[in-house]
């Protein structure tokens, strides 16, 4: 659904993640995780935990995934709120806060959900490492019932 004109094989590979400074800390042990565990990381930034804005790391996941050449992505800031408001503005982006396992698992399996955000001062970092796992492993439903809100979503 996401991206109909798109072949598996046609998507790059790489998970991308972004962050504020206000997720910086979080950031990096995702990126750690993800590495541990097999997964290719493009990090877009911020590199740096000085004072930065949240709408310009979220263009920079949303972006690639809006224009078809990623298919996930992960944004990270204080709440997870802003980054995903910010990604949400990018055509053909659903970007969901998964603070929680199950609402993580919702996001993908009925929302088919392409970024999802966590908050670092809102969230425990453990429950985050097991969404960023519920978020890659769980498939979108592509029940009807879903297909049809999803496509009034677009248009």
């Amino acid at each position: 659904m996401s991206h109909p004109t798109k072949s598996a094989e046609q998507f790059e590979d790489s998970i991308l993640i972004g962050s504020d400074h206000g997720g910086f800390e979080l950031k990096q042990k995702i990126i750690a995780y993800l590495n541990a565990n097999g997964f290719s990381v493009q990090d877009v930034g911020t590199y740096f935990d000085e004072s930065c804005d949240y709408p310009d790391f979220a263009k920079l996941v949303a972006g690639p995934i809006s224009n078809g050449t990623h298919r996930r992505g992960i944004l990270v800031c204080g709440t997870g709120l802003g980054i995903s408001i910010a990604a949400n503005k990018i055509k053909n982006v659903r970007a969901a806060v998964g603070y929680s396992e199950e609402a993580t698992q919702m996001a993908r399996e009925h929302n088919d959900a392409h970024i999802i955000c966590f908050g670092e001062r809102t969230m425990d970092h453990d429950t985050v490492l097991r969404c960023v796992k519920i978020f890659l492993e769980t498939p979108f439903s592509n029940g009807e019932r879903h297909v049809k809100r999803l496509q009034k979503i677009e248009s």
